[in-house]
């Protein structure tokens, strides 16, 4: 194998282990740190990972590998590294080297599909969006997700939140999410949704165990929370099945902001680390038809657009709220990448720095750093 391959490869898992390590995660920092080094015993893997025509970064190729290495332990392939991952030894590059070479095919085709997430933790910024958008527009919700993969965010007024000590959301609910709390708490409002529905390009179903396996494969072995939570979300979701379907996000959209939309309702369209995964004409299209809508929009039937999404510049995550007719966007929150810390802001931006903003955007294909 050319070795120049397998520094550029694990070059990218190097430089993901730190961004791991940032975000609250030392074990999958170190998963990564081992897999640097032991890449020579994957040539497909890293073959792979070098190969990528585009920001490997904004593809979350270093997320992918680390799924599938979770994947493996969790279904036990490879002894030694599913109890690396129970905390029985620390060989992280035994482990790992052994399980490159068993299972080199495996990771590689792993790594072909995107990320799928659907971390449930987000859902408290956006529920606090929401909020702020209820309290200036006075209606409940009708909710378009792009990029919805199980859906799960779609049943978040089924979830019961504890923001800042201020509690949200449907008390009764078995699921609560409580971030860390940079600052006062919101003002409370209902989360009204009479209707929610998304779009996928690879739909998952709640009801299928590989695809709970595969989600949980996602979430980072040290963070026990976050799985819990999201085996809760899937048990609900297997309730109260969200309605996701298959399908671009732009052209998805736009057929949906066409549709009558019933008076006294707000439509919002909501993302949440998706547009690293689109083109840039993809993007922009999305932006376009969103703009168009907001444009058509009234008092009686409002449009309010929801993105929690990394800044062009990739040094913070930001949650944006828009509503139109008015077309104010405000700077909601700052927040963890996975929800885990939301820093409510509540700064309406001036047009300038939204052109600022889109400038970027347009001009910097490596968008985002992690899925």
């Amino acid at each position: 194998m050319n070795m120049n391959v397998r520094i550029a490869a694990g070059g990218e898992l190097w430089r993901q282990a730190q961004v791991a390590r940032e975000l609250g995660s030392p074990f999958v920092g170190a998963v990564l740190e081992a897999s640097h080094r032991q890449l020579g015993n994957a040539p497909l893997t890293a073959d792979f990972i070098s190969s990528w025509a585009d920001d490997p970064s904004a593809a979350a190729l270093a997320m992918r590998f680390n799924a599938a290495l979770h994947a493996i332990a969790r279904r036990g392939f490879q002894p030694e590294l599913a109890a690396l991952y129970r905390g029985e030894h620390a060989d992280f590059d035994g482990a790992i080297g052994a399980t490159l070479a068993a299972e080199d095919r495996f990771v590689a085709e792993w790594m072909r599909h995107t990320p799928q997430t659907n971390e449930v933790g987000r859902a408290a910024a956006i529920a606090t969006a929401l909020m702020t958008a209820r309290r200036k527009i006075g209606l409940p919700f009708e909710l378009l997700e792009l990029g919805s993969s199980c859906g799960l965010n779609l049943n978040l007024a089924r979830y019961a939140y504890n923001l800042g000590g201020m509690s949200a959301g449907d008390p009764s609910s078995p699921i609560m999410i409580e971030p860390e709390w940079r600052g006062d708490p919101p003002i409370h409002a209902p989360i009204e949704v009479v209707n929610s529905r998304g779009v996928d390009l690879n739909p998952l179903n709640a009801c299928d165990e590989a695809t709970r396996e595969r989600l949980l494969s996602f979430v980072w072995a040290d963070q026990p929370n976050r799985a819990r939570r999201l085996e809760q979300a899937l048990a609900m979701a297997r309730i109260h099945t969200p309605r996701v379907e298959k399908g671009s996000a732009a052209t998805w959209l736009s057929e949906r902001l066409l549709e009558p939309q019933e008076q006294g309702i707000c439509r919002v369209v909501f993302h949440s680390m998706v547009l690293q995964y689109l083109t840039m004409q993809e993007r922009q299209l999305v932006l376009d038809t969103i703009n168009d809508a907001g444009a058509r929009a009234t008092r009686e039937r409002p449009l309010a657009w929801i993105s929690f999404e990394w800044t062009p510049m990739r040094d913070e995550v930001q949650v944006l709220l828009t509503c139109w007719p008015d077309h104010e966007t405000h700077l909601i929150a700052r927040c963890h990448a996975y929800g885990n810390w939301i820093e409510p802001v509540g700064r309406v931006l001036t047009p300038e720095s939204l052109l600022e903003r889109l400038r970027y955007s347009r001009l910097k294909a490596d968008y985002y750093v992690a899925a």
